[in-house]
């Protein structure tokens, strides 16, 4: 009688396929927990980070009310801006000047009789050319003398005391023409010329003796009543706070008054940015039930509260003025129903009007808005501030998470070599007993064979 066949399995195992798949799907659940804690870290990351941003971009946009700047910023009006003009800064007072101008700042300028042409031999000689203690010598030598050849050395001179030459040609022949490069009377040239054939003398000019074609001279003029002078057409220093541009001989009133849309501009600009700050608080914040959006800061404590502090310190009252605005509202700003601000800048220009030192100190003195917020600001985002704290133990946890996944991948690797190992010894028994029952087949096959 025959005998069934002994079937044992096959002799080869995927292993690969085996431990491949037995892995995956062990570290599929960590993974994934692993990834969501980052995912969600560097969402949190980058949301404190646009918080924060949001406040130091108010912060910023508050300075001219923070350094009280605002209310030193200076406006001009000029009678006549075709004789004045001018410019005021921070240390300029409300005032007006009545302003005469007797004489215009100007350079010299010399112009030496003439010679043959630019080209042709001019003399030789030495040409010494000097302004105050300052002065240049040129050798004049035969083959280098002519007038283009005077010009350029004077031009390339380093010793130059501060005078540019250049060549006029007219019917009488061609001249070389001398300017100083700075006006004033301090800045008047001398020319002399000495030895050589004596034809440099057309260049000599004496500024006391001589007649120029421009005089170098100061310029002159009265302040009220006062006389000053001025060495340049642009005056610093007559005036405190104050430069003054000369441009022509005459009279011309000036007033400088402060300039209201300074702090109104200040004011908008506190407005729009604290908006601002509230548009990304709320995007941080919210809940869109019907989108199933949720802000990455939603429910975050930290947060809430600092946008309370700013929020209650904008709308709060002002003790340190006895009349006059004593909160924002009575400058104009006031808040909305969303929770934004809202400018209304007829208001702020009559508290300008009737009460200015109060209005100043509600939002520029040491206890007043500004400052106050600045110094919030300032102890949230500082070094050792919540926020950058808080920004810190979110990049803290972030090395955590990416250590923790470095870690596990060598758990993975371990588990994979103890899988890979044993699935490799299962697949060398299977195939011994794969042969074992070859063999036994084979006998029992003999076997048969011989009783038929």
């Amino acid at each position: 009688m025959a005998t069934s066949p002994i079937t044992l399995g096959s002799s080869s195992i995927d292993v690969a396929s085996i431990v491949s798949n037995l892995v995956a799907n062990k570290r599929a659940a960590t993974d994934k927990a692993l990834a969501d804690q980052a995912t969600a870290n560097t969402t949190q990351v980058s949301a404190i980070g646009n918080f924060t941003s949001s406040l130091t971009s108010l912060q910023a946009a508050i300075k001219a009310l923070t350094d009280g700047s605002a209310f030193t910023t200076q406006k001009t009006s000029i009678g006549d801006s075709t004789i004045i003009g001018a410019t005021a800064d921070a240390d300029a007072q409300p005032n007006t000047y009545n302003i005469v101008v007797g004489q215009l700042a100007s350079v010299q300028k010399t112009t030496s009789s003439g010679f043959t042409d630019a080209t042709s031999a001019a003399g030789t000689g030495t040409l010494t050319i000097s302004i105050g203690d300052k002065s240049m010598s040129l050798n004049v030598a035969s083959g280098s003398n002519s007038l283009q050849n005077i010009r350029d050395a004077i031009n390339k001179s380093s010793d130059n005391p501060g005078v540019t030459a250049s060549i006029i040609t007219g019917t009488d022949g061609a001249h070389l023409v001398l300017t100083s490069t700075s006006t004033g009377a301090a800045n008047a040239f001398t020319v002399t010329t000495s030895g050589g054939d004596g034809n440099l003398s057309k260049l000599n000019f004496d500024p006391t003796t001589d007649t120029a074609t421009t005089k170098a001279q100061d310029a002159t003029f009265t302040i009220d009543g006062t006389p000053a002078t001025s060495t340049t057409n642009s005056v610093a220093g007559a005036i405190d706070g104050v430069t003054l541009s000369l441009s022509k001989i005459g009279s011309s009133s000036l007033t400088i008054a402060n300039d209201p849309t300074a702090v109104s501009t200040a004011l908008q600009s506190l407005v729009t940015s604290y908006n601002s700050f509230v548009s990304t608080y709320q995007t941080l914040t919210k809940y869109d039930s019907t989108n199933n959006q949720v802000g990455a800061l939603i429910g975050d404590a930290t947060v809430t509260s600092l946008k309370s502090q700013v929020s209650s310190l904008l709308g709060s009252q002002f003790s340190g003025n006895s009349s006059g605005p004593t909160s924002l509202s009575n400058l104009g700003v006031s808040f909305q129903v969303d929770g934004t601000l809202k400018f209304d800048s007829t208001k702020l220009t009559a508290a300008l009007a009737s009460n200015p030192k109060e209005t100043q100190n509600l939002l520029s003195s040491a206890n007043g808005i500004a400052p106050k917020l600045d110094a919030m600001i300032t102890s949230w985002t500082s070094s050792s501030g919540i926020l950058t704290q808080r920004t810190a133990n979110l990049n803290q946890k972030a090395k955590d998470i990416a250590q923790q996944q470095s870690d596990y991948e060598v758990t993975i690797q371990d588990y994979t070599t103890r899988l890979t190992t044993q699935y490799t010894a299962l697949d060398t028994m299977m195939t011994k007993l794969s042969s074992t029952s070859s063999f036994l087949q084979q006998q029992f096959d003999s076997l048969t064979a011989s009783k038929s």
